[in-house]
């Protein structure tokens, strides 16, 4: 097996591990913001302790392109990153709607975890982009402070994913926070409606703001 589809195959696992545990959280919970946030950030520190090695757990198209930008990544690779997440996030998201139909949940009422904008007015539309750049430049600029130095590669995880956790607190009342695209089109895509409509803000938004962390990193953080 080569060394590309192996990080594929951990994108794909780490990616289904954080939709299905954060999204689930989400749902059954009520969207309880700090069991929520929490649920997402531990995701974030498993999956990076145990693929961090092999793929370097972006599990996020947002951090994928951020170290494409960074020339971390080459385009096929990027490519296959982003592939394997959004499959991985629809696995995730697929599992979850089946756990939910066995116990009897009806996946309109629970709504799998999708985002949503603000309120369903254009004010709103605008307002969840820049609440989801904002919050997506700041955890995409930390991943990319925490991993640039080899002697904190120790601590990556926890830190990406207690960043991952305090972003979610801000944003789960906001627009339920994306922050990855992949993780926000799975479930839309299984809801429809205005999951699905709404969904490209919560695609673009995230892009945005790791494209702009990955430039000012790339200008700022040079030694």
């Amino acid at each position: 097996m080569s060394k590309d589809l192996k990080k594929y195959i951990a994108e794909f696992i780490g990616t289904a591990i954080l939709v299905l545990f954060g999204c689930g959280t989400a749902v059954i919970t009520g969207g309880d913001i700090l069991p929520t946030a929490l649920a997402f950030g531990l995701a974030i520190v498993a999956a990076a302790y145990a693929i961090g090695d092999i793929s370097g757990c972006h599990v996020n198209p947002a951090v994928s392109l951020a170290m494409f930008i960074n020339k971390k990544l080459n385009s096929k690779q990027f490519c296959g990153y982003v592939i394997a997440q959004v499959i991985g996030a629809l696995c995730g998201s697929l599992l979850l709607w089946a756990i939910l139909a066995l116990s009897g949940t009806d996946k309109s009422v629970a709504g799998l975890g999708a985002n949503a904008f603000i309120s369903n007015n254009i004010a709103g539309m605008w307002g969840s982009i820049l609440v989801e750049v904002a919050l997506t430049f700041v955890f995409i600029y930390t991943i990319l402070g925490v991993t640039s130095d080899k002697d904190k590669a120790h601590i990556a995880g926890i830190v990406i994913g207690l960043t991952l956790t305090f972003v979610h607190i801000l944003g789960i009342g906001l627009t339920g926070t994306s922050v990855n695209p992949a993780r926000s089109l799975a479930p839309a895509l299984l809801m429809g409606g205005n999951a699905l409509s709404q969904v490209w803000v919560f695609i673009l938004a995230p892009l945005v703001g790791a494209a702009l962390a990955a430039c000012a990193f790339k200008y700022l953080n040079k030694r």
